[in-house]
């Protein structure tokens, strides 16, 4: 019960860290950041709400995973204001939030518990693990030299794999019909507070950063994007 609730906290500092960062970045006046939060909280709040009940059936988790995704995609990417709002956002300050991945420690530890099967607790765990402890730096990097494109788009095709691979893991070990990897003891744990909020609300908020880095990284002329993270030095410096 003490590790449970470390985990809640630290995964609440992590979705707090998540929401002030897309309050923030993707906020462009005031009216804006009040409703990004409030609708964030609500969000985190409704999550929190699903996962006390337990014993969450595969289909409905999955669609908590990937309605949000959807509706981020289509809030930022479906008018042409959002999607110049996305391409204004500094690409290093998108990178850096992958730090919160930093809590795949969670699944290490879990697992080493037996309160998570293989292979989707050590495959999740260390998948974020790896895209965390990359992102502090490439973000240091992508912020020195902004014509940066390669190691983004490797790192940033990684990172997003690991996400749809630690959920389809999750998928394939929750009990049930589609269930295909039978060790013990499933991964149901991931459907009650406070582990539902990976899948349920790290998950879909990451996955849509990484969606943001792959339109600046690919669509955005490298000239632009230098100029952008200039202006947005020069604003935090004034």
């Amino acid at each position: 019960m003490t590790f449970d609730l470390l985990s809640t906290i630290v995964l609440t500092a992590g979705a707090t860290v998540v929401v002030a960062t897309f309050v923030t970045l993707f906020g462009s006046s005031l009216t804006s950041r009040i409703s990004i939060g409030a609708a964030m909280a609500l969000w985190f709040i409704g999550v929190l709400g699903l996962g006390a009940h337990g014993n969450i059936a595969t289909p409905l988790l999955g669609a908590a995973v990937l309605i949000p995704i959807a509706v981020l995609s289509v809030v930022g990417f479906g008018w042409s204001a959002g999607r110049d709002r996305l391409r204004s956002v500094p690409l290093p300050a998108l990178i850096a939030l992958n730090v919160t991945r930093l809590l795949g420690v969670l699944f290490v530890l879990l697992y080493a518990a037996k309160r998570l099967p293989a292979p989707f607790a050590p495959v999740a765990g260390w998948g974020d693990i790896a895209a965390g402890a990359v992102a502090l730096p490439l973000a240091l990097w992508v912020a020195r030299r902004p014509d940066t494109r390669s190691p983004v788009l490797f790192w940033n095709s990684f990172g997003l794999a690991d996400l749809v691979t630690a959920v389809t893991l999750g998928a394939l070990s929750a009990p049930g019909s589609s269930r295909v990897f039978f060790d013990e003891p499933g991964s149901a744990l991931m459907s009650s507070v406070p582990y539902i909020l990976i899948p349920c609300f790290l998950v879909p908020s990451l996955s849509f950063v990484h969606l943001v880095v792959f339109y600046q990284t690919l669509r955005m002329p490298a000239a632009d994007r230098r100029n952008a993270l200039m202006t947005t030095s020069a604003s935090l410096r004034g």
